[in-house]
């Protein structure tokens, strides 16, 4: 009888796969993308300004707007998700930590992280 050989193609789909993986997690990390003004992005952060209500950016794979400003707290909306954020707090809104550094009559100024 010939000897029979089994080739494997698994190590090989491993080999191609993880890359692909690690890469398709960083992703998120380093994607931001704005319709506001004011967004600049490290790998696991992001700092924007919100200027007007309404005022947008995306940020680390998630969708942050701007709702206004009453007493002295900036009204936002992370992934469906409201909060309030006040000058020097931090809060946590959907897979986002929230630090506000200003608030203002018209606009905030927050540094966002991946919790």
């Amino acid at each position: 009888m010939a000897p029979t050989w089994k080739t494997s193609t698994t190590s090989t789909t491993r080999r191609i796969a993880a890359p692909l993986i690690a890469g398709a997690l960083l992703l998120p990390l380093s994607a931001c993308s704005f319709t506001a003004n004011g967004v600049s992005c490290s790998t696991s952060s992001c700092s924007v300004t919100l200027t007007g209500e309404g005022a947008e950016a995306d940020i680390l794979g998630t969708t942050l707007s701007f709702g206004g400003v009453q007493d002295g707290k900036a009204s936002l909306s992370v992934g469906g998700a409201s909060v309030s954020c006040g000058e020097g707090e931090t809060v946590t809104a959907g897979p986002l930590e929230l630090e506000c550094s200003s608030v203002q009559d018209d606009s905030v100024e927050l540094t966002a992280s991946l919790q």
